[in-house]
């Protein structure tokens, strides 16, 4: 079976946490909006916003990205803005525009928060070589750990793409989250490792990683079919 994209586990897209910060970030974004709206349109530009979270909260995404691009046109100057209508057209795996509104997001704020996004869209560009920097970057921020781990995978994933495998598995052992309980995104990195092992060619220690996944949440991803297709 080819494995080439199998590193991004499951749902990345659907459920990573790129999507609940903004959701948490737009209860405060108002004012932020306003200032760098059109004279007179900053309460159309704050509804756009909010309505443009809304439906990327119910996973409708086209909607979405349409009142992004509203509010975008409201309000060109917000940084908040542009990062939504960044993850919108992620989620939607509109990947060219997705990098275009992330990387304008992140030269008017210089932040990393959504260098993970922005590595990933490289990735399923098709230039893995242009990924690793940006997740590298995420991995240091002070971003949260569930962010940090994002950056991980898709670093250690993008290595693994170019075949440098030992490199890879070096970011998701050396990634440590600043909490001590194994959270969801914990079993990702544990994920994301043992496909890489199993790309490396080394069966028995990608089944250990599964196996760990499994142990924790026997439902998660699709570990423990691929643990089952190792003799697991």
């Amino acid at each position: 079976m080819d494995r080439q994209r199998s590193a991004r586990p499951p749902g990345l897209r659907r459920a990573g946490p790129a999507a609940r910060t903004q959701a948490r970030r737009a209860r405060s974004a108002e004012e932020q909006i306003r200032g760098a709206a059109r004279p007179g349109r900053g309460d159309e530009a704050v509804k756009a916003f909010r309505q443009a979270v809304d439906l990327l909260e119910r996973g409708r995404h086209a909607p979405a990205i349409a009142q992004a691009l509203e509010a975008k046109a409201l309000a060109p100057r917000s940084a908040l803005v542009r990062e939504m209508l960044g993850i919108a057209l992620y989620r939607a795996e509109r990947f060219r525009e997705a990098l275009r509104e992330l990387q304008a997001y992140r030269r008017m704020t210089g932040r990393a928060d959504q260098n993970h996004l922005i590595a990933d869209c490289h990735r399923a560009l098709g230039a893995p070589e242009k990924a690793v920097e940006p997740a590298i970057e995420g991995i240091a921020s002070t971003a949260p750990d569930e962010v940090r781990a994002e950056a991980a995978v898709v670093a250690a994933a993008a290595l693994a793409d170019l075949g440098r495998y030992s490199e890879g598995l070096g970011i998701l052992r050396n990634f440590r989250p600043r909490s001590r309980s194994a959270r969801e995104y914990e079993l990702r990195v544990w994920y994301v490792t043992g496909d890489i092992l199993e790309r490396a060619g080394r069966q028995r220690e990608a089944a250990d990683e599964f196996r760990r996944v499994v142990r924790h949440d026997s439902g998660a991803f699709d570990a423990a079919e691929r643990l089952a297709s190792l003799g697991g």
